[in-house]
Order: structure tokens, then C-alpha cells, then sequence
């Protein structure tokens, strides 16, 4: 099935397929194999549908397609409104292709209500998705919020340690910050009678909305602050190693994966999209924010004795890239932001699953513990090697083509910014392949250590996928870009506009 037909309501099936899928799962039979085996039917079947978006957008066209506006609730006014572009149609497809990958990972290391798991990680599916495809503000807040609740479950009910704690200051942070956007989103409802976001773009650009000009600071902030400890920008990330460390594998790999681009794709799609003066007048300090994280993230997880903290500290340093290309205002930076969206997910998501594996293993996750693995354990040694370099930006490899996006970027509006970033690649090289060396290098020594088995079957087919990804992501950039590319166009447009009109005078 194809054209119009489908085109029509793509959006809604592959959003809320895994959605019918948790209601489903309430009368599947309490056999666990039953449970693991529907809940994988259903993330593989949104993922396949998922597919349609990218195959058939048309690539020359900037603006949303797929769209359905159908009016919902009459007052206030909001509306149904869902649509994508080539930013947010591939955001959807890697949501859709890590929730089965996190179904395979949790496949037996799920063993107590195995049935809520599933049905929780289905239902945060659709909240992720729903984030990426709603035009609608208040439609996109609802999706934003709906994606803490089965988080905080997912950490507090199946994490580890001091799971709870983790769990609490997660929704905490998040939901506080998110009270900032609701009261900017609120204002702009009073303003324009509507929560369409096209709606009140437009209605910003002609200059229509009364008194903007004096609330622009603060609802540029307002947005700013949700999106920020999403991220998490330095310094809102403290709730982060803390949810990462204690979240279970599938947690892990969706909260690295796809929870943190909420936050850069809001900067991308609402900050700039909404407000572009207010962007430029706030780049530099935002920019300043972002090199402290790159750097800092990565020096932090160069003295991390956990490998999973390590790993959470890494994604702090890999989102301030994305922070650094969004906020230099060039098509250039954007391309690359976007794609390091894209990257990041993959290769941290497979790190994750990585630790998960050992962890199954040895319920450790302290790099002291190990030493020597590429002994016992040699198809994993491989696997976490390829995945390391893809992470650090290896040339043909899927890091390496957002980041060099990023830093030609950043060069162009600051060379001393581009400088200070590039570092950040040099210490990623430091702290990955240092840790890869402690934990698979030298002498066995400790013995359980080398009875340790090596990946089974289905841990191969989990990670054989993201390996492929990351490396078709790295040897053919364009499949991607080339829908990338008109829709970062659309958001610069009116940012262009500015800048000559500013050279102009």
C-alpha cells in the first residue's frame, strides 16, 4: 500500500501502533516468551512503517509533509496537527529502530513483571515519537510530559542501586524546567488564539502578535530552560549519570538514544523556529555553555571508574556538539547537528547495550572488575571496538561526519569556538579507547573473568544492526543529509533574513 492512502495516516499508525501494542499486551497470556515475543512484533512492525516517512518525503522540499490538521478541541483551540520534515522523520526512525533493539536486550534480563516492562517501554515509544511529529504546542507538551512517567517507572521499578533516587530527580528536573515552556506556550495561546505552531510562526514573522517584541527575552528562556536539561546542557545535567547509572539496559539505550534529542530538536525546532532574533542575541553565551560541556563531559569521563557513568559523561560532551552547530547559525553546523542527533543514538545506545551485556554477566559495571576480556570473550571485544571508534569519530564510521559538519561550522563564525570543540574529539579518544584498554587488554585478573561466555546469538543480532547503521551512516552521509538539508534550510531561512538585513543597514 502507498501513495495518498497511506500518506494520509502513516503519522498516526506509526505513532500509535506501539501504543495499541501496551493495551494489547494487558491480555496477552502471562507467559513470559509470549509477552517478549508480541512486544518485539510490535516496536518491529512500527519500525518497518517508520520506514515510509524517509523513503518517500520528498527531498527538495523544505516545509512538513505528511501533515494532518483535524480539529480536536474547540476551546481552546487545539487541533490535532501532526507532520514531519527530513529533521524530524529521521529522529522518528531511530525511536523506531532502538525500541526493538531494547527488546531483544532485555530479553532475559527481565525476569520480575516482565509484562509492565514491555508494556511501559511500548507506551514511552509513542511518547517519543508523538513529541517528534506534533505541530500542535499543546499537543507537543502532552507528549513531552507523557514521556516521564513510564522513564521514572522504567528507572524506579527495573534500575539498580539507588534506583528510586535516580527516578525521583529525573522526573523532578525535567518536569520543573518543562513548567517554563508551558507558561511561554500559554502566553502565545492568550496572544494568537492558537496552539498550531505554523499558525503562530507566521504570525510572529508578519509581526501580528501584540506586545512580542518585550516578552520575546523571556519566552526565547522559557522554551530555553525545558529543552537545556533535556540535554542536558552544563550545568542542568546533575540528574543525568545519576538516571543512567541506575536505569536498566532498555532505559539506558532509549534515554541516551532518543530522550536527550528531545531537548536539541526543541532548541532547533522551537527556539529557532520561534524566536530567531532572540537565537542570535543569546549564540554567544549558549555557545560558551556548550564548549564547557564538551569539555568538561569528556574530562569527567576520563576519571569515571564505571563504565556506564563513563558513558553517560560521554553523551554530555557529544550533545554540546550538537548545541555548538545548532547555535552557529550555519547550514553547514546544522547539517551536522542534526546528523550527530542521529550518530549519537546509535553508537550510545550500542554502548549501553554493551555494558548491559557485561553487566548480565558479572552485575558490575566498575572497569576495576575487568581486564583481559578480548581473551574469553573475543566476538564481544570486536563488536565493542568497532563501536568505540564509531563513538570517537573514526573516518568512515558515523561519528565522524556530524562532528566534522559541526566544528566547519563553528569555524566559520568563530575559529576559537571550532579550536575549543575540536578538543572535545581528542579527549573522546582519550577516555573510550583508555577504558576499552582496562577492560579487554593485558592478563585476565580476576578469574571468573575467564570463563566469561562470549555473545549468543540473540546479543549478536542486537548489535549487528547498529553496527551496520553506523557504518552505512559513515560511508554514505547523503542518504541521510539529502533530507536533512532542505529542512534546516526552512529553519534558517528567516535567521538569513536578519543577518542581510543587519549587513544591509
Amino acid at each position: 500500500m502507498n501513495g495518498p492512502g497511506l500518506n494520509s495516516i502513516i503519522l498516526a499508525l506509526v505513532t500509535f501502533i506501539p501504543l495499541a501494542g501496551a493495551l494489547l499486551l494487558l491480555f496477552v497470556p502471562q507467559r513470559e516468551r509470549d509477552i517478549r515475543v508480541f512486544s518485539l512484533v510490535i516496536s518491529l512492525l512500527a519500525f518497518v512503517l517508520s520506514l515510509h516517512l524517509p523513503v518517500h518525503l520528498q527531498r527538495a522540499q523544505g516545509g512538513f509533509q505528511y501533515e494532518v490538521n483535524i480539529p480536536w478541541i474547540p476551546t481552546p483551540n487545539i487541533h490535532y496537527h501532526m507532520g514531519v520534515d527530513g529533521i524530524s522523520s529521521w529522529l522518528v526512525v531511530l525511536t523506531t529502530f532502538l525500541t526493538p533493539l531494547c527488546v531483544l536486550i532485555s530479553w532475559k534480563s527481565i525476569r520480575e513483571r516482565v509484562k509492565e516492562f514491555f508494556i511501559l517501554l511500548l507506551i514511552l515509544e509513542t511518547a517519543l515519537i508523538g513529541v517528534f511529529v506534533s505541530l500542535d504546542l499543546f499537543l507537543f507538551y502532552f507528549f513531552w510530559e507523557a514521556t516521564l512517567i513510564p522513564m521514572a517507572l522504567l528507572i524506579g521499578m527495573y534500575g539498580h542501586g539507588r534506583r528510586v533516587y535516580a527516578a525521583v530527580k529525573f522526573f523532578l528536573y525535567t518536569m520543573i524546567a518543562s513548567m517554563f515552556m508551558l507558561a511561554a506556550i500559554l502566553w502565545l495561546y492568550a496572544k494568537t488564539g492558537s496552539f498550531d505552531f505554523v499558525t503562530i510562526q507566521n504570525a510572529v514573522r508578519g509581526g501580528g502578535v501584540e506586545g512580542f517584541a518585550t516578552a520575546a527575552p523571556w519566552l526565547f528562556l522559557g522554551f530555553f530552560v525545558a529543552f537545556a536539561v533535556k540535554v542536558p546542557l552544563f550545568p542542568l545535567h546533575t540528574w543525568l549519570p545519576d538516571a543512567h547509572v541506575e536505569a536498566p539496559t532498555a532505559g539506558s539505550v532509549l534515554l541516551a538514544g532518543v530522550l536527550l534529542k528531545m531537548g536539541t530538536y526543541g532548541m532547533l525546532r522551537f527556539n529557532l523556529g520561534l524566536f530567531p532574533e532572540q537565537s542570535r542575541a543569546n549564540a554567544g553565551w549558549i555557545s560558551v555553555l556548550a564548549l564547557i560541556g564538551i569539555i568538561y563531559g569528556a574530562l569527567v569521563a576520563l576519571v569515571q571508574p564505571n563504565m556506564k557513568k563513563l558513558i553517560a559523561y560521554s553523551s554530555i560532551s557529544h550533545l554540546g556538539f550538537v548545541v555548538l552547530g545548532i547555535f552557529s547559525f550555519t547550514q553547514t553546523g546544522l547539517d551536522g547537528a542534526t546528523f550527530v542527533m542521529l550518530a549519537h543514538g546509535v553508537s550510545t545506545g550500542a554502548l549501553f547495550m554493551l555494558a548491559g551485556i557485561l553487566y548480565e554477566r558479572r552485575h558490575t559495571y566498575e572497569i576495576s572488575e575487568f581486564g583481559g576480556l578480548a581473551t574469553p570473550m573475543p566476538r564481544y571485544a570486536a563488536l565493542f571496538l568497532f563501536i568505540v571508534l564509531s563513538s570517537i569519530g573514526l573516518p568512515l564510521l558515523n561519528g565522524f561526519v556530524g562532528e566534522f559538519l559541526v566544528l566547519s561550522g563553528t569555524f566559520r563564525t568563530s575559529a576559537l569556538y571550532g579550536v575549543l570543540g575540536a578538543t572535545g574529539v581528542i579527549w573522546s579518544a582519550c577516555y573510550l579507547l583508555w577504558m576499552y584498554q582496562r577492560v579487554f587488554f593485558g592478563k585476565v585478573t580476576h578469574e571468573i573473568n575467564e570463563v566469561l561466555p562470549d555473545l549468543d546469538l540473540r546479543e549478536r543480532i542486537t548489535l549487528w544492526p547498529t553496527a551496520a547503521a553506523a557504518l552505512v551512516m559513515g560511508v554514505a552521509p547523503l542518504l541521510w543529509l539529502n533530507a536533512i538539508d532542505p529542512a534546516v534550510q526552512s529553519t534558517l531561512a528567516p535567521l538569513t533574513q536578519m543577518a542581510s538585513k543587519v549587513v544591509g543597514r
